[in-house]
């Protein structure tokens, strides 16, 4: 099967099913789109073996140029939006693509390729002839984020991205047909492809698609359309809390609130059920009343945001995934007693081994399954490296399992810290503690050499009112809740926000950079 056979089941499963829903597009009324934007492609001069490259925001032509490319047998490049022309040029130069769909604010004086705007208006009527596409055929490219090193081109084919959609069925719990999902992560990454686009196409869900993460806009959305589901990193979920928790203490009423939902199981048991409905209805009505599930990855989640919406009465699920593995390999299980900051079991037929563990049960993660990637284009060296003889790739990510059969994340495997006495320090665990001091927006840990010595070194963003002494005051005391050796003893910190991919993940190699180069203020503990 492939992506265009996925959504022609669809159309015979969920026909009336809404899918673009601020459009008001049902997915028996969404192949003429796709079919004239193809027309429109092809006269542009596009192929079937062609790379285009796909460069815009959350918008409905978005949708029609991935379905038109794959009808004219074409392989999409998805292209960050937040890159600048020499990426792009050298992106595009590596894929031999040579044509770009993009919004017209990303129009430029381009080297090898040519621009398409993304919101022409195609004329209806003849259609092109539809491609045979196979399953082995590449569907889309991607570059890796580029968080922890080089980028490197991932190819993904159709049997790839189809077998990521059919394991999304372990989430029907949580996913239902008809209901509406908030797409406003960017769908040219991978968390936003698979959660915001694959599931709403596998499940017969809505997508309502945003194109800004402007909170006025978001709120505003919430309100008019009242969303199921809502996909989104760590850090807005831990903002939106906040948020709530603000408004509610700013009412004087947060000790009646935390308390009923501390205490929810217990007042209803004795017939207070209608109170408890009150007071939480009030607090989901920020996402517009409906919202029953809240989706996160990109990173862990801090045990404390986990639980504040569990006691809302949503499902929280986290997952795990990576560019290599369209997205989320692993989530949450529905267990009763869930461990902190795990990120789940395998989805579908996906296979996880722990390899290497240490005394601690920490090891590399490596993985099998349809959904992964079959390599890095035109790169043997690096996959000669991360595939086994027997199939599995291995994420560079170091993990643990718990009772559940759950993986916890522990860092990745370039970014641990080596001691010079030779023992491992996770960043992970480090930043988990810093970021919970008031006025800290967010921090780095990584490897640094302070006179002569490896140690563990701390980069911190800043509120504007944080001083050097209070900061160096606050990790001292952050310092005692874990082993002498693992102590962040000297840091530095700023008032700018932290280099961040686009699912803000902190780009450690740039921010370590930086501090060589003396942008931070630096200090010792």
């Amino acid at each position: 099967m492939t992506m265009y056979d996925l959504l022609e089941l669809n159309i015979k499963r969920n026909p009336k099913n809404l899918f673009l829903v601020r459009e008001g597009i049902s997915f028996e009324n969404l192949p003429p789109y796709i079919k004239a934007r193809a027309a429109s492609l092809a006269a542009a001069g596009v192929k079937p073996g062609d790379v285009v490259g796909l460069l815009s925001h959350n918008l409905p032509q978005f949708v029609y140029t991935l379905f038109a490319i794959w009808y004219l047998g074409g392989t999409v490049l998805l292209l960050d939006t937040n890159l600048t022309p020499e990426e792009y040029d050298n992106m595009t130069e590596l894929t031999n693509c040579k044509l770009v769909v993009a919004e017209k604010s990303f129009f430029y004086k381009a080297k090898g390729f040519k621009f398409f705007d993304i919101e022409t208006v195609d004329k209806a009527g003849d259609t092109v002839k539809q491609h045979k596409l196979k399953e082995d055929d590449i569907a889309t490219m991607s570059f890796t984020s580029g968080s922890t090193g080089t980028p490197k081109i991932v190819p993904l084919t159709h049997k790839n991205l189809v077998a990521c959609s059919d394991n999304l069925e372990s989430l029907n719990i949580f996913l239902k047909p008809g209901e509406m999902l908030y797409a406003f992560l960017p769908l040219y990454h991978v968390f936003g492809f698979a959660v915001g686009f694959l599931a709403p196409l596998h499940f017969g869900m809505g997508m309502l698609l945003q194109s800004t993460i402007n909170p006025n806009a978001i709120m505003q959305d919430f309100r008019e359309f009242s969303p199921q589901v809502i996909p989104a990193v760590p850090k807005l979920f831990e903002i939106f809390r906040k948020k709530i928790i603000d408004n509610v203490k700013a009412k004087k009423k947060w000790g009646l609130v935390s308390f009923v939902m501390n205490h929810q199981k217990t007042l209803r048991a004795i017939g207070l059920g209608k109170l408890v409905d009150k007071v939480l209805n009030q607090i989901r009505a920020v996402f517009g009343g409906r919202a029953r599930c809240l989706v996160a990855g990109g990173a862990a989640t801090k045990p404390e945001v986990e639980k504040f919406y569990n006691n809302l009465g949503m499902s929280f699920v986290q997952g795990y995934g990576m560019t290599e593995t369209v997205g989320p390999i692993c989530c949450s299980k529905p267990v009763k007693k869930r461990v902190p900051f795990a990120f789940g079991a395998p989805l579908g037929n996906n296979e996880c081994e722990i390899r290497n563990a240490d005394e601690n049960g920490i090891g590399m993660l490596w993985v099998k399954g349809d959904q992964v990637f079959g390599g890095y284009l035109n790169n043997d060296a690096a996959n000669k490296e991360c595939f086994d003889k027997r199939g599995f790739f291995c994420t560079g990510d170091l993990v643990s399992i718990d009772k559940n059969g759950e993986y916890h994340f522990a860092g990745r495997k370039k970014q641990v810290i080596v001691l010079d006495s030779g023992k491992n320090v996770y960043p992970d665990e480090l930043e988990g503690l810093f970021i919970e001091i008031p006025g800290v927006r967010n921090v780095a840990v990584f490897e640094h050499e302070v006179n002569g010595k490896t140690v563990a070194y701390g980069v911190f963003s800043v509120d504007e009112d944080m001083t050097m002494d209070k900061l160096a005051a606050e990790i001292a005391q952050k310092n005692k809740r874990v082993a002498s050796y693992k102590w962040v003893t000297h840091f530095a910190m700023t008032t700018d926000d932290l280099p961040v991919t686009s699912t803000q993940k902190v780009k450690h190699h740039v921010v370590r950079q930086y501090l060589i180069d003396g942008k931070y203020q630096e200090k010792g503990v």
